[in-house]
């Protein structure tokens, strides 16, 4: 069993690797837009941050539903693998990141986010390929560091490099003679 501490850096790696691609969708186009373009998508994605996985993957796949462009797909199916690998349905969450690779394979949020699949399914070679493909689309994505680090402490843990031995020799007591 993992302790709580691994859990809560498990839990902020996937909440760091929600893709989040409709707000910056919103940033890039030439449209003057006041909020959200897809409010089911944008409220999805803030419910999955804040750990309100439930509603951020029913929001989602509503927004989905009502998405009008491949970048908005892409990212609520990116936020939908997030989402059920936060809930540990390992095989969904790995359907949607394939889903978004074989749209668009320069997506490393779903590399990074099924590369965290690969490692909780100890398909570590398959990680270390997706991490590869992640980190050369975006070699300095924090998530994509994450992921690489529990990697590592899967697969070649750190040991330490001192040991301390606290066990005591038995007192002398003179007394007991």
């Amino acid at each position: 069993m993992k302790s709580s501490s691994d859990r809560g850096a498990y839990r902020a790696c996937i909440v760091g690797c929600l893709c989040l691609l409709v707000t910056s969708a919103l940033a890039q186009s030439n449209k003057t837009i006041i909020g959200p373009s897809n409010l089911h998508l944008h409220d999805g994605a803030n419910a999955l941050k804040s750990g309100d996985v439930e509603e951020g993957i029913r929001l989602t796949i509503i927004g989905l539903q009502q998405s009008a462009s491949a970048r908005d797909r892409q990212a609520g199916k990116s936020n939908l693998c997030a989402g059920y690998l936060m809930l540990g349905q390992l095989d969904t969450a790995l359907a949607y990141c394939n889903e978004v690779l074989s749209e668009n394979d320069q997506h490393w949020r779903a590399y990074s986010n099924r590369a965290l699949i690969y490692v909780k399914l100890e398909r570590f070679a398959d990680a270390e390929e997706d991490l590869k493909k992640g980190e050369a689309i975006s070699p300095n994505a924090k998530t994509l560091k994450a992921v690489r680090s529990m990697l590592l402490n899967e697969t070649d843990p750190v040991s330490p490099t001192i040991v301390i031995d606290d066990r005591r020799s038995p007192p002398e007591n003179s007394d007991e003679d």
